[in-house]
């Protein structure tokens, strides 16, 4: 291998130095009353069982017409699972509780403001709702089954309402993130064709109450460039009656929902019966190739992934107050607030607002009032809630039985006050690992029957099977203590069906690299690239180490690099732009960008302040960047390709590596300067590096 073959290595040839941690083991209390204690259920999703094992999750929902095959690899990498059955995720989620559980709450809306009441919505009135919103968007907006429709919504209860009757009609939903911008909004209208957008007029966010009407109008103006047109927006009010936005409704395209559900008072829509391969909702996810994707999931196949992993891994049980504190506009949302509890019939909690407003206890406070049994959140809120108040759970007399972490590898020190503070020695953890395309948990202990590892997410989940494959398509050995490229041997039925609208960029992307036959329709010729680099353990377990692409994980959320660069680069004086991450101790990562400038500019602060108002306004307030360095030059290959690995080791104050293989070497020591310099003077020097988190710098974009 040449010396530059060396520097442009994956992240799964890179040594990796984390030592195993100890097993931690679910308390008998738990064990006692989990879902699955009884380890036969290890042998039935054994991969001789392969598929029609998932014929038990399946068996959860409520069939309308059963299916005849339960695995159609006909036509791979397109699989099709449940071939022949028809259901509807509504009724599942819905109607068939009412008999038992009426009364029962659905869902317990915390709003971000304490002095207001938490509204709790029972499965009779969550109905209701459901039904005269179908019939609102049927009658009013002419929507059918197969249309598609973007949400741009915060955490409010008419979140999972819409998205509900959107299902009830087989209407395909999109939700975009609230906390992205209009920009980014408009783009996903136009991929997933939607001719009505339902957003919301305001919601609180740290004690502010935003306008996010003003949103909308952004979105439509940018799906007006990509030259598609929305007829209708349907917009919520936080506050039914008044508008809580200085933005204007534009007569006849804006209307108030609650004015117009005043004429479906009481209609009831009977839930369409979809084909179970039929599409459920669209994700967009962010990619390494600067347009996001559009990740297609099914209505029977997702919907039994869900419900199982919920019941086996989450161990829901209709009788428990179940609360994941991430946001529905992410996979986690979808999967774990809203379809896999709901199916259950659970008690889904909801809160508006952000975890440490206005104080580090308030989501201790919640759960202390609401009997939160089952918790799920992420590291980076782990993080800030152990910086911000590492003794607050004590104060407070709930009793959690199960916690989840969720959205990138945590930390084991991070896992261990998790376990022992917030969890108070009683509660079983669940880290687990999957992604947006995946619908529901690749990667995880089942709780009664697996004990804990700090920062290992665990072995694959029943009926998947994991392995880790090196460059060349060789399996890396467990134990080993090499990475590699983290791969799924079969399909499951929570997969993606396909990239929207981009058949051939979901082949490329998930099936292209490991493919052992295009001809072949025998799924194990058909690995499913994750992206993901990992080791395992000699144990079995999975230790998942980051993205092999560029994209960069900010407190969980994956920002792809060249999303970044493109924002920067509709600066009109910008003419190079380079995204790396940056060790943060709060948000795991943080973006800082490199920029250079067209001939006859000077750098200036005003340049600086454009660029994150670009990236600000393309993606989100979330894709902020910490620092924006304006550069003479980049480090690049002979080729012409940024050494991004370069730049990142500067800005984390790490080496910067074997710098020969660089066409203008000479760029770097005048880049470190600056901005070392500069974050000195600041007093913006991170914390010393783990050799594992140096790795993963020296990694960073190293397989341009």
């Amino acid at each position: 291998m040449s010396t530059e073959e060396e520097q442009q290595v994956s992240e799964a040839q890179i040594a990796v130095h984390w030592r195993e941690e100890e097993f931690y083991y679910p308390p008998a209390k738990f064990i006692g009353q989990a879902n699955a204690s009884d380890p036969a259920i290890l042998d039935r999703f054994s991969e001789e069982n392969f598929p029609e094992c998932f014929k038990e999750f399946a068996d959860l929902l409520s069939w309308d017409h059963y299916w005849h095959t339960t695995l159609d690899s006909s036509n791979p990498p397109f699989w099709k699972w449940f071939v022949g059955g028809k259901l509807n995720a509504s009724y599942n989620c819905i109607d068939r509780h009412l008999e038992k559980n009426r009364n029962k709450s659905a869902i317990l809306w915390a709003p971000e403001p304490e002095n207001e009441e938490i509204k709790s919505i029972t499965y009779q009135e969550l109905y209701h709702q459901v039904n005269e919103f179908a019939a609102l968007l049927r009658d009013f907006c002419g929507l059918k089954a197969g249309d598609r429709v973007t949400f741009h919504m915060p955490m409010v209860p008419e979140l999972p309402v819409s998205m509900l009757a959107c299902a009830r009609l087989g209407v395909i939903h999109s939700e975009v993130f609230a906390g992205f911008s209009g920009a980014s909004c408009g783009g996903r209208i136009a991929d997933s064709g939607s001719h009505v957008l339902v957003t919301m007029d305001s919601y609180y966010r740290s004690g502010e109450l935003v306008d996010h009407k003003v949103k909308a109008d952004e979105a439509i103006a940018t799906a007006h460039e990509l030259g598609f047109d929305i007829a209708k927006v349907l917009v919520w009010r936080r506050y039914p009656g008044k508008y809580g936005s200085k933005t204007p409704m534009v007569e006849g395209r804006d209307f108030f929902v609650d004015e117009v559900l005043k004429d479906f008072k009481g209609k009831i829509v009977s839930p369409v019966s979809m084909p179970a391969e039929a599409p459920l909702f669209l994700m967009y996810t962010s990619g390494s190739t600067g347009k996001p994707k559009g990740c297609q999931h099914s209505t029977g196949g997702y919907l039994s992934y869900v419900a199982g992993t919920s019941k086996y891994y989450q161990d829901i049980h209709p009788e428990d107050t179940y609360w994941c504190m991430a946001d529905i506009g992410w996979i986690t949302g979808h999967s774990y607030i809203v379809y896999g509890p709901l199916a259950l019939g659970t008690t889904t909690v909801i809160y508006e607002g952000v975890p440490t407003y206005p104080d580090a206890g308030r989501a201790w406070r919640i759960a202390e009032r609401l009997g939160v049994n089952i918790f799920h959140t992420a590291p980076t809120t782990i993080r800030m809630l152990r910086k911000l108040g590492p003794d607050e759970p004590a104060k407070h007399n709930y009793h959690f039985k199960h916690m989840t972490t969720v959205g990138e590898p945590i930390e084991p020190e991070v896992w261990r006050w998790y376990h022992d503070v917030v969890g108070k020695n009683e509660a079983v953890i669940v880290d687990t690992w999957w992604q947006t395309e995946n619908g529901g948990f690749l990667g995880s202990t089942l709780p009664g029957l697996q004990p804990m590892k700090p920062g290992s997410c665990g072995p694959g989940v029943l009926g998947v099977f994991p392995v880790i494959m090196d460059e060349d398509g060789n399996e890396v050995e467990a134990g080993s203590g090499r990475a590699g490229n983290m791969c799924i041997r079969n399909p499951w039925p929570g997969i993606l069906q396909t990239i929207y609208g981009q058949p051939e960029r979901f082949v490329q992307v998930y099936y292209e690299k490991y493919c052992k036959d295009r001809n072949s329709k025998d799924w194990r010729d058909w690995p499913y690239f994750a992206g993901d680099g990992a080791v395992k353990a000699a144990d079995g377990y999975f230790r998942i180490l980051g993205r092999v692409d560029d994209v960069i994980n900010v407190a969980g959320h994956r920002l792809g690099t060249k999303e970044l660069e493109s924002a920067s680069l509709t600066v009109p004086e910008i003419a190079e732009a380079a995204a790396v991450p940056v060790v943060d101790e709060l948000r795991g990562r943080i973006v800082e960008m490199y920029v250079s400038l067209k001939p006859g500019f000077q750098p200036s602060k005003e340049i600086s302040d454009k660029v994150t108002k670009a990236i600000e306004t393309e993606i989100g307030k979330i894709a902020r960047p910490k620092n924006v360095w304006i550069v003479q030059d980049m480090p690049k290959t002979r080729s012409g390709k940024i050494m991004r690995r370069v730049i990142a080791g500067i800005s984390n104050f790490t080496d910067a590596g074997d710098l020969t293989t660089l066409a203008n070497a000479e760029v770097v020591e005048g880049i470190r300067h600056h901005v070392q310099s500069e974050k000195l003077a600041k007093g913006d020097v991170p914390r010393e590096l783990s050799p594992a988190e140096i790795d993963e710098i020296k990694a960073f974009g190293s397989a341009e």
